[in-house]
């Protein structure tokens, strides 16, 4: 679906290009983490049960993880700048619908549809910036875009913790109204329009994916309230288990795969993935755990959780452009393996310190362990990942990872939350420290099985290509 219209022919504008998707980026990585200090007051307010509150997390992660590389194709058929614009003004309307909302329910479905608009709206940005910079040029633009998601991270617990406690947690929601529309309207105003070659879409694969995924996440979230052995537990995940059977098959045999299998047989490719999965299932999990511990368990407020877990999120801000520039020249193996490893040590660290007297000086060093782990491990799995594949397949890889990543969340959330339900609970601070210790072992454990894969990663770049090559998306191909 091309067409010669205004939208095409105009200039690229590379200034506002990166600003307008940088709206986007910040946006979307903003509502991963500023929901974290809110969920205690949220399970209090809409009377939420540990379920919902994994649902408000777990339905915006598990939604923009299976869309994203749907959201690339459908940039590549009916045009980029459109489907952002789309993505854009769902994500905004999605917002307000959080905002508003009177029940957990409607909030739950609200970030689905949160989750649905940044899978379309974040692989297409990607294009659109490549499309608007020349070749020589890219790479810079590509580590602004990649700083600001950064600073988001870093941001949204602090964000979420004084709006929280400054006006009321449905502002953390309304926050992103008033960008939204402004970012709507000037990317249909200015962007210009670009194509990629995908004739198809592979509908069957994402529907099996989707629901495959579902199954395994909704058995486990119902596990601790009815237990393994009960029907509608272990139904869900043979259906679950079966649809992602399926998948597979169906990915090797269909003509354009949402999900290229072939590159599973690339040695970093497959450790790169699983390494990315185990961290962000820690990584996730541990920071729904986090935000509560220091409320439920010590009797913080919002805005002093956020303030007090900076010790943790900043420092991929601070310390991930240093790691990546020596993954350059030493190669990625070491800081995703030294990585993974501080990030484990952390969380066993907090598991071994917590309890309903611990001081915050127990835990900064700890924090701040672990927060290192994750810039040493991040920045060198996505760069693996880039480096592994031929150079115009590093759009699909890129989102692959980036899939993988925001699954390995999903589930991080559950099996962490499962942990706490099982060894604790929110009857009073000392049950719910018993709960926190628990998941947060469960982390540390999460974070040495991807060590161990980690170890196992190509010692130098694959091909010899660089670390960190211009992440130039599949097919970029600007319509005249």
């Amino acid at each position: 679906m091309r067409s010669d219209s205004a939208a095409t022919q105009r200039p690229a504008r590379p200034g506002w290009t990166l600003a307008l998707v940088a709206v986007a980026a910040f946006l979307t990585s903003l509502d991963v983490m500023v929901v974290v200090t809110a969920i205690p007051t949220i399970r209090q307010d809409l009377n939420a049960s540990l379920a919902d509150l994994e649902w408000t997390i777990n339905a915006y992660n598990l939604a923009f993880g299976c869309l994203m590389l749907t959201g690339a194709a459908l940039g590549d058929r009916y045009g980029r700048m459109r489907v952002y614009v789309i993505g854009l003004a769902v994500f905004t309307i999605a917002s307000a619908m959080a905002a508003v909302a009177p029940t957990v329910g409607i909030l739950i479905v609200a970030r689905v549809l949160q989750g649905v608009a940044a899978g379309i709206a974040i692989p297409v940005s990607l294009t659109l910036l490549s499309d608007a910079y020349p070749p020589e040029k890219r790479g810079m633009a590509m580590g602004i875009w990649g700083s600001v998601s950064g600073l988001a991270v870093a941001a949204g617990p602090v964000v979420g913790g004084l709006i929280t406690e400054g006006l009321s947690w449905h502002w953390i929601f309304w926050l992103n109204v008033p960008f939204g529309i402004a970012a709507t309207v000037l990317s249909a105003v200015l962007l210009r329009e670009s194509y990629g070659p995908r004739p198809k879409l592979d509908l069957v694969g994402l529907a099996l994916a989707s629901v495959g995924l579902f199954g395994l996440v909704w058995a486990a979230v119902r596990q601790p309230a009815l237990g393994w052995g009960n029907a509608e537990v272990l139904l869900s995940i043979i259906i679950g288990l079966a649809l992602l059977v399926a998948f597979v098959f169906w990915e090797k045999r269909v003509e354009h795969p949402l999900l290229p299998m072939e590159y599973f047989r690339i040695r970093g490719f497959t450790i790169a993935n699983v390494s990315a999965f185990f961290q962000h299932f820690a990584l996730i999990g541990a920071l729904f755990m986090l935000g509560q511990m220091f409320q439920e368990g010590l009797g913080n407020g919002p805005m002093g959780t956020g303030l007090r877990l900076l010790a943790w999120t900043a420092m991929p801000l601070l310390v991930a452009p240093i790691a990546g520039g020596f993954a350059d020249k030493l190669g990625n193996r070491p800081f995703m393996v030294g990585g993974l490893l501080l990030q484990g040590v952390g969380l066993a660290w907090i598991a071994a310190v917590a309890a309903p007297d611990t001081g915050y000086g127990a835990f900064i060093v700890p924090l701040i362990l672990g927060g290192i782990g994750i810039a040493m491990c991040l920045p060198t799995t996505i760069n693996l990942v880039f480096a592994s594949v031929p150079q115009n397949d590093v759009g699909v890889a890129s989102g692959v990872n980036s899939s993988v990543r925001e699954i390995g969340g999903v589930f991080g959330v559950v099996v962490l939350g499962a942990a706490f339900a099982t060894y604790g609970g929110y009857g009073d601070p000392s049950t719910a420290m018993d709960g926190f210790q628990a998941a947060f072992v469960v982390g540390a454990i999460a974070s040495v099985v991807g060590m161990i894969a980690a170890v196992f990663a190509p010692g130098k770049n694959p091909a010899g290509q660089s670390a960190t090559p211009a992440a130039e998306p599949v097919g970029v191909e600007t319509a005249k």
